[in-house]
Parts: C-alpha cells; sequence; structure tokens
C-alpha cells in the first residue's frame, strides 16, 4: 500500500524558520548557548491593561465559549478607531472590518477567497515566504516582481507593465517593508492603487510594522478610492506585541469582507473572547506607550548597526522595523554563507536574506527582538570568531 500527499504539497517545503530552529534547539541541547537574532518575535510584553483584562474575563464563567467569526463589536471598533487616530481612515466596523486569528492565516484566506488554480498573483523579491507558499498551496501561478535597493525597494511599474499580466487577480505589497526596512510613500500607494484599478487586480498591502521605529504611520486605505480594490492587513504581533494572541484584521469594501468571511467561517470558529476583549484594550494605547516601545527597540538598534559594521555589511540608516537589513561584503558567495559562518562559528543566528526571494541573496537580516545584553553578547561573538 502505497499513501500520497496531496500534489500541492509537492510545491512547498517546511518553513525556513521551522526547521532552523530545530536545528538551533539541538545545538542548544548540545549545550552550544545559540543566541538567535533571526525571528521577529516581539520580547516585550503587550500593555499592562491589556493583560489584566485579560486575566479578568478569564476568570468569569461566561466568557469560554464559542464567539463569533465576524469577532465581537468591541474588537471591530476599537480597530475603527485605531485606524482612525492612527492612519487617518475611517472604516465602518460593521462592515469593512474582519478580525483574525493572526494575518498569515489572512493571507489563506485572503488567498482562497480570490484565487482560483491558474490565476495569476504578484508577488514581491524579497518579499515575505508566505505569500509564494500560500499561492502554491492554492494552485495560482506567481508572478514575481523586483524590488531593487536603487529604487528604494518599491515596485517598478514600469517593469511590472512589461509582464503579462492576464489572469493576474491579487498583487501583494508589504510597506513599511519586510525584509528591506523600506518605507512606503504616498506616491507609491497612489500608484499601487491607480495600477489595481487600471488592471483589475486587487492590491493587498500587509502592514504589521507602521509603528516600529516609524514616526509615521501610514495606510494605503488613507489613499482616494484604495476600498474599492485594496485590501489591508494588520496586525498586533508587532505593534502591540501580541505575536502569540494571534490577534489581526483586515480591512476592504464590504463585498471583499464578506468574501473572506465565507472563507474564514468554514476554517475556524472565532477566537477566544477575553483576548479580544484585552487586544480592544491594547488598541487603545496612547503614544506614550509607544514611544517606550521604540526607545528600547532604538537602543538595541545601535547595537545591531555595529554587528553589521563588524561584518562588514552595508545599511540604509533610515529604514524602519524591527530588523536591520544589510548587504554582506563582495567575499561571501551568498547570504546563507555567512550566516552558517556566523552561527557555526560565533553561535549567532542570523537570517540569509535568500529565504525572501533572489534579491535578497546578498543580504542578511537581524532581528532586534532580543535584549541588549544578549545584541551585546553577539556582537562579542562576532568580533571574536570572525576577525
Amino acid at each position: 500500500m502505497s499513501i500520497q500527499p496531496a500534489n500541492r504539497l509537492k510545491a512547498v517545503s517546511e518553513y525556513y524558520f521551522s526547521k532552523k530552529l530545530k536545528e538551533i534547539a539541538e545545538m542548544n541541547a548540545q549545550g552550544l548557548d545559540v543566541i538567535s537574532l533571526g525571528v521577529g518575535s516581539p520580547d516585550l510584553p503587550p500593555s499592562e491593561e491589556a493583560v489584566e483584562i485579560l486575566c479578568n474575563s478569564a476568570k468569569q464563567a461566561d466568557t469560554h465559549g464559542y464567539q463569533p467569526c465576524i469577532g465581537i463589536p468591541e474588537l471591530r471598533r476599537a480597530f475603527a478607531a485605531w485606524y482612525k487616530d492612527w492612519y487617518k481612515v475611517v472604516l465602518n466596523p460593521d462592515t469593512e472590518i474582519q478580525p483574525l486569528i493572526g494575518s498569515k492565516e489572512g493571507i489563506l484566506h485572503i488567498s482562497l477567497a480570490f484565487l482560483n488554480p491558474g490565476d495569476g498573483v504578484l508577488v514581491p523579491n524579497p518579499g515575505y515566504p508566505t505569500y509564494s507558499s500560500v499561492s502554491r498551496l492554492v494552485e495560482a501561478r506567481i508572478l514575481s516582481y523586483d524590488l531593487k535597493a536603487e529604487n528604494g525597494w518599491q515596485p517598478d511599474f514600469e517593469a511590472i507593465e512589461q509582464l503579462d499580466l492576464s489572469g493576474v487577480k491579487l498583487m501583494w505589497v508589504n510597506y513599511p517593508n519586510m525584509p528591506t526596512g523600506a518605507p512606503a510613500s504616498q506616491e507609491c500607494y497612489r500608484k499601487l492603487v491607480d495600477f489595481g484599478k487600471k488592471h483589475s487586480i486587487i492590491i493587498c498591502n500587509d502592514n504589521p510594522y507602521s509603528f516600529i521605529l516609524n514616526d509615521n504611520p501610514s495606510s494605503i486605505l488613507a489613499v482616494d478610492g484604495a476600498k474599492a480594490i485594496c485590501i489591508e492587513l494588520n496586525s498586533l504581533s508587532k505593534s502591540q506585541n501580541m505575536p502569540g494572541w494571534r490577534i489581526a484584521m483586515l480591512a476592504a469594501n464590504p463585498q471583499f469582507v464578506e468574501w473572506v468571511l465565507k472563507v474564514k467561517s468554514n476554517i475556524d470558529s472565532g477566537q477566544f473572547k477575553p483576548m479580544m476583549l484585552a487586544a480592544a484594550k491594547a488598541l487603545q494605547a496612547p503614544k506614550a506607550w509607544y514611544d517606550g516601545m521604540n526607545k528600547i527597540y532604538r537602543n538595541r538598534r545601535k547595537i545591531a548597526e555595529h554587528i553589521m559594521t563588524v561584518l562588514d555589511c552595508t545599511f540604509d540608516p533610515k529604514q524602519s522595523g524591527m530588523f536591520l537589513w544589510g548587504k554582506i561584503p563582495a567575499k561571501y558567495g551568498s547570504s546563507s554563507e555567512l550566516a552558517d559562518e556566523i552561527l557555526y562559528k560565533a553561535g549567532v543566528f542570523i537570517t540569509p536574506g535568500f529565504i525572501f526571494g533572489s534579491n535578497g541573496n546578498n543580504y542578511i537580516r537581524i532581528s532586534l527582538c532580543c535584549k541588549e545584553e544578549k545584541l551585546q553578547e553577539a556582537l562579542e561573538r562576532i568580533k571574536n570568531k570572525l576577525n
């Protein structure tokens, strides 16, 4: 008897971090004490007020049942207020917001809602690997578009127009950008909206990094007419230090939201009510809370920049987000070569840029989700072992 998995699994492999973290766990089990500067999992806590609401609500007898897939009204209203206060975008909490169990899951919901097998998807290179893997799982056709340093990691619309766009239904964009840290200009957002309308391509902006080392949170939905063709994903994982809570949302016009809900309601059974109530509170955080978080990230960033300098990597000091993206020196043939050297010689894990696409092959990425003393230790290890 021979049992085989679905053909779609042949198009994807296990997520890079899933595999690499297993290797690091084995190294740690051998007593090597690897310092991980790879994954962007915030190590800072959510607001005390949010945690308090979670604990108090979880003690109530009536908060443990199934919840609606559309989320509780308190959470949808909190998302709407957050968008109005910070992004200057007005959203109807009843029809234009859909809470999600993480924006990574939202990428799958959107793909299932809009893509038939063979439909085209524009995916950035470099870009978040999940855009490609999910597109393969739904048997879509991937068209890669280049992001390059000389263009500020912005889409080259002239080059994209030269692609065969017939049958393309979605375009994934991600600003502030991961992995490069590049911000999006309002001009870029306007061009994306115009491009989407011209070709009837839905523009999906993944926007979880807009509060990290960034003084001007922005949304593609602030562009006039954007709701007609755009979907924006946002998340509390980074901005509110809640990655394990799996609280996110998407915003779009009511028709798009309704179609996504058709998919979502057949996949999950809603979120834990105490977490949603706590998330609603977290979204009310004042500017001082974000400022305090960014002060910590700013201090960590200085050490990360020092690590890049010691490695002879170059970087754009204007980049934002919770990572530092740097170009490797010419003596290394690839990012994986440098990343492996750092891991096996210094016991420090840094993400090689090739996992984000071929345009990332000559880059590495350092996560700022690591305490200053550990970052400093990583710096000292690299100085001692690689020089």
